[in-house]
């Protein structure tokens, strides 16, 4: 199960909503890390007590500003400091003794820096767990509430972008400074109004799960966008998305380190390496986040959740005034992955008794140029489209003079049916800010367009109901002890005991049971040495195929003990299996790893020794059932080979759910028993004959000494 939300917001409020502010090393100059941060405050009106700590200086941008942290009349709730690396420790033990609550470092010159740095932010840490402050960074650009205008940062930024006039419900979480103030700066400009500014720094005493635990119960807080290196803590980061998923909330996360160059970067800049792509993809996949490729594409997302209550789907009609912008407009929303379905026939004669015969009234609809003489047509369309099942989402495509004329019908439209319709304007409508307060949001670009549109109608599809959460969290605890010595025959009957099917074989210490095995088993059969120190059995010339009698099983018994003998003389070996020799429709390799931020995570491809060189797999977080093995099973470029293609006979992938689902039980009830469980291959019968384990291996943990 998904462990519950901690409760965090008590901890971190002090951080990011104080009452009171310090700063220490505070600056008179702007443009300095000690200064800019009493300059916005003293700009943008932040209410509480500003306290500037330095004895440089009496007064700071005309307040009082106070020789050393002790002189303070009150322990703030917050103190920034703006000081040097060497000087942090030191003042850390002097905020403990005041009772100050939470601490920002901004200096750099920690673990980001070498051995030595990662030895003065190990000593950090260590003091930091003797205390009751919550300490945030090192290396971080700082906070900013925007709702308090509490700003506890150095980001010129807040010069620069258009100022906030109201209270914000977008927080932006960033583990990088620099990303940090660029996505805030490109959704200003979209409007985006939000309530938290947050960079995670070197995250030495607080990560990004934990803020992002904090966000997920912070009332002002309905979105979160936040960029990505690594993550340290998997389960508390799951069950703070989870929580965002309960709610309803939109959680946006960019995930740098997607190729070699890019982990090998973010490597050297945050001393962390990056988790696996395809399985942090296949997390955001579960847990309903959407997945951000770039600022803009995150600053648009934004903008777009704005609309989020509006009724949408992946079902999109498309209306244009232009034939080849429609169709444009259909192959990059199909790419994408959304649908765009025919219309019903009486929704076309609907549409046809404005559009002339040379018009598309299918999807998408093409009102052609005959609009301008009866643009009242338009909104008769508008309506027809709002009201049908057929689409979930409606797409205007129309030049900058024709969306004026649209304007008013189409938020009348909208606030009326309540279901989503975007404009794309590559004109220039005067009437833009009048429809995105009326609930039509407006892009400029096409491409743009659907980048934002295509993952967030997605996300709209998946928020009614994320199955992986549910099986997640009735996932019922269990744990069984694995056997002593885990050959292959052990390895199988454990995962039997669970519900992975296996074939009848026997275990035979010498060559005549080996020949009485195969004669009860009936031929063809297979031969197998049995060693729990020989993980891949054909290699050590350990394996033997189709033998048809008992002499030639007699002689292979020999043949393969002596090789796997040769091949590891240190190895035990227990014997040999003897397995009947199947056939069947395709080969399934069913794997789980220990990830080491999500821990054990399912791997399911098709193709047996072909699926390592396609790279033709699917990924999930454990735990999956059949309706989910089915799901994964369907992504695979070759899951045709189970249906029948081109004549081959239909596999019983019934089974094969089942299977795989039954795998998925077998490695929870291992919990940290083992960092890899395999079978390889499941066998999957022809239609209604089921499936079976062929291989199975299972590598446990190295004790820990």
């Amino acid at each position: 199960m998904l462990a519950p939300v901690k409760t965090t917001r008590h901890r971190l409020e002090p951080l990011l909503n104080p009452a009171s502010i310090a700063i220490v090393g505070a600056s008179n100059n702007a443009a300095r890390i000690g200064g800019m941060p009493i300059a916005h405050l003293t700009k943008f009106g932040y209410a509480g007590q500003i306290y500037p700590v330095n004895p440089k200086y009496e007064e700071v941008f005309g307040l009082r500003c106070w020789p050393d942290i002790e002189a303070l009349p009150a322990a703030p709730d917050l103190v920034v400091l703006a000081i040097g690396a060497a000087d942090v420790l030191p003042m850390l033990r002097r905020c403990a003794a005041k009772g100050v609550r939470a601490v920002i470092v901004y200096a750099a010159g920690f673990a980001e820096e070498g051995a030595k740095g990662a030895a003065l932010q190990a000593e950090l840490e260590a003091y930091v767990a003797t205390t009751d402050m919550v300490v945030a960074g090192p290396n971080a650009m700082g906070f900013a509430n925007l709702n308090t205008q509490a700003h506890t940062n150095f980001a010129s930024v807040f010069n620069t972008a258009p100022m906030q006039a109201g209270k914000g419900s977008v927080s932006l979480l960033t583990q990088s400074g620099n990303v940090c103030a660029a996505v805030y700066a490109i959704a200003r400009r979209l409007g985006v109004d939000f309530s938290h500014f947050i960079n995670t720094g070197n995250e030495a005493c607080v990560d990004f799960a934990q803020y992002l635990e904090y966000l997920a119960q912070d009332d002002a807080t309905e979105v979160a966008i936040g960029y990505i290196e690594e993550l340290r803590d998997g389960e508390r980061f799951m069950a703070a998305a989870a929580e965002f998923a309960r709610q309803d909330k939109l959680l946006i996360l960019y995930k740098a380190g997607e190729t070699d160059k890019g982990s090998e970067a973010v490597r050297s800049h945050t001393s962390a390496l990056a988790g696996d792509r395809a399985i942090y993809q296949a997390a955001f996949r579960q847990l309903n986040v959407i997945q951000s490729h770039d600022f803009v594409q995150m600053a648009q997302l934004a903008h777009l959740a704005g609309y989020r209550r509006q009724s949408a789907g992946k079902r999109v009609a498309i209306i244009t005034i232009s034939g080849a912008l429609g169709a444009i407009l259909a192959d990059k929303f199909i790419g994408a992955g959304l649908e765009v379905p025919t219309l019903p026939q009486a929704l076309q004669d609907t549409l046809r008794a404005g559009i002339p015969d040379y018009g598309m009234v299918s999807n998408p609809v093409d009102v052609t140029g005959n609009v301008v003489n009866d643009p009242g047509f338009v909104r008769t369309a508008m309506e027809a489209l709002a009201q049908s099942d057929a689409v979930d989402s409606v797409v205007i495509y129309a030049p900058g003079y024709m969306l004026d004329r649209m304007a008013d019908d189409l938020c009348a439209v909208s606030a009326r049916f309540g279901k989503l319709f975007v404009a794309i304007d590559t004109g220039a409508a005067t009437t833009r800010e009048q429809l995105r307060a009326g609930g039509v949001p407006v892009f400029e670009d096409i491409g743009v367009a659907v980048s934002a549109l295509a993952p967030f109608l997605l996300w709209q599809e998946r928020r009614r109901a994320n199955r992986w959460l549910q099986v997640r969290q009735q996932a019922a605890p269990a744990r069984a002890a694995l056997p002593a010595a885990l050959d292959e025959y052990r390895t199988k009957q454990f995962l039997a005991q669970h519900g992975v099917p296996m074939a009848p074989e026997r275990v035979a210490a010498s060559a005549h049971e080996a020949a009485a095995a195969a004669d009860a088993i009936g031929y063809p059969v297979v031969l197998k040495v049995l060693s729990p120190d020989i993980a891949h059995k054909t290699e050590a010339g350990g394996v033997r195929l189709r033998l048809q009698d008992a002499a030639q099983v007699r002689s292979a018994f020999d043949e393969i003990i002596a090789s796997a003998r040769r091949y590891d003389p240190q190895a035990r070996i227990e014997g040999a299996l003897v397995c009947p020799m199947e056939s069947g429709v395709a080969e399934l390799i069913v794997g789980a790893t220990r990830d080491p931020v999500f821990g054990m995570t399912l791997t399911v491809g098709l193709g047996g020794v072909l699926t390592e060189l396609y790279q033709d797999v699917s990924h999930r977080l454990l735990p999956v059932d059949e309706q989910i093995a089915r799901e994964m099973l369907s992504e695979l470029k070759a899951f045709p080979l189970l249906t029948g293609y081109r004549g081959r006979p239909v596999g019983d992938v019934d089974a094969a759910c089942a299977a795989i689902a039954a795998f998925s039980r077998a490695v929870l009830a291992l919990q940290e028993q083992a960092d890899e469980v395999e079978v390889n291959p499941l066998l999957v019968r022809p239609a209604g004959q089921g499936a079976c384990m062929l291989d199975a291996l299972v590598l446990a943990q190295p004790a820990q000494g």
